[in-house]
């Protein structure tokens, strides 16, 4: 038998089922047409929201990374709570702008940005995180062909990581960002141009649970922004984007961040900034840890069978709309994400069964030798910890099954 993650406070029970925003799970169900459905819940995207603005110093402004779920309404809602969004593609960027987001309040990163994305940004007024100085330089001469002034900053290849990220983005050699020790002469070059210099952006890493840790890397961001600065020379740094790095529970053991332990040592350190710091446009982005625990998967069990003595429950869902809960996303040992019987949500466990997906390979699994209430044909499995890399990062048209619905309720 193997545990399963947590399941996210602020899902209910009505009626024996999972309800999620006030809602059965099979009226969700019913009122999008059926399963697979990813549902999102607003009410958990503005808890998570309030919270975070309460426990982080009141001058930080929090930026939406959008690659964490770019659906349109979830876009839509999110732009009534943050203060800005970070972008990785031109199709995002036009994501962003089909739902009514001024780009002025976008930052793009990535390291592969084709010219046709550059001039998009440009001319829509995007900031632009470059990654390096042929980047930077492609910027420059698209921007004067248009005759308008590129918004740019420099997205930073920091020589320290965050510890305990499951994804680190910064220390040693990386395709992202330009290596610190050649900050200065770009930054130069960019004011020197005449470009609408926007300041830095450092990234360590990302879902990371340790608190603490999560504080070391934000105060390395920003002493190494506060050198950058005075090796630029240009005053006092326009914005600094401090990357993310705050994760949420996925698998038994998993504790959640505490957020007060981070904010209070971020206002800590903002009452002893250094000069060139001091009047920054100060900001992080986070993704996950926005949206992850306001989304469900659901999918109906199509069959179930004992095969050499293990139970099977057969899904209509699967690693074509979940591929990070199937454990295919970047992890090295599978585990259980939070998975449960929605139809007989709170039901006593009574059978130990791996829960399958309808794809035919061996990787479509959606929970290893689970302990679960028993789930017959027509019951609803829930995945939980669904609102982020789900839909738009999982293989949909695999063998041709297609998309899952969505919903926000």
């Amino acid at each position: 038998m193997k545990p399963l993650g947590p399941v996210p406070a602020g899902y209910d029970t009505i009626g024996g089922e999972l309800a999620i925003g006030g809602r059965t799970a099979s009226a969700l169900i019913a009122e999008a047409g059926g399963t697979p459905l990813f549902v999102y819940s607003r009410m958990h995207l503005d808890r998570r929201m309030i919270d975070l603005r309460a426990a982080m110093p009141e001058r930080l402004a929090i930026h939406y990374a959008v690659k964490a779920n770019p659906w349109q309404p979830v876009l839509q809602h999110m732009a009534g709570l943050v203060d800005g969004f970070d972008i990785a593609s031109g199709g995002e960027l036009a994501l962003v702008m089909d739902a009514g987001i001024d780009p002025a309040r976008v930052s793009f990163a990535g390291p592969g940005k084709r010219d046709i994305e550059l001039e998009a940004a440009i001319r829509a007024g995007a900031t632009l995180n470059c990654e390096s100085e042929n980047e930077v330089r492609r910027a420059l001469n698209i921007g004067e062909q248009l005759g308008i002034k590129p918004r740019l900053a420099i997205r930073v290849n920091p020589d320290f990581e965050l510890r305990g990220s499951g994804m680190k983005m910064g220390g040693g050699a990386k395709p992202f960002g330009v290596d610190a020790e050649r900050v200065p002469a770009l930054a130069k070059e960019i004011i020197a141009a005449g470009a609408d210099w926007q300041g830095l952006h450092i990234f360590a890493g990302s879902q990371a649970l340790d608190a603490e840790a999560i504080a070391e890397a934000q105060g390395n961001v920003l002493d190494l922004a506060a050198q950058l600065a005075d090796d630029i020379g240009h005053g006092a740094l326009p914005k600094l984007n401090m990357g993310g790095g705050l994760g949420i529970p996925y698998f038994a053991g998993d504790t959640p961040v505490d957020v007060r332990v981070v904010g209070d040592r971020l206002a800590e350190r903002f009452d002893r900034l250094p000069l060139s710091l001091r009047e920054t446009e100060l900001c992080i982005e986070l993704g996950r840890y926005l949206v992850g625990e306001a989304g469900v998967y659901l999918c109906t069990v199509v069959d179930r069978k004992d095969s050499q003595g293990e139970t099977y429950v057969i899904t209509d869902g699967g690693l074509h709309h979940q591929l990070a809960a199937s454990g295919n996303f970047g992890t090295v040992v599978r585990r259980n994400y939070p998975v449960a019987i929605a139809s007989r949500f709170g039901a006593a466990a009574e059978e130990v069964a791996t829960v399958v997906g309808c794809l035919c390979t061996p990787l479509d699994r959606l929970a290893d030798k689970a302990l679960l209430p028993r789930a017959d044909v027509g019951d609803v499995v829930a995945v939980f910890c669904a609102g982020a890399y789900g839909a738009s990062a999982s293989p949909a048209m695999f063998l041709g099954q297609g998309p899952a619905r969505e919903i926000l309720v």
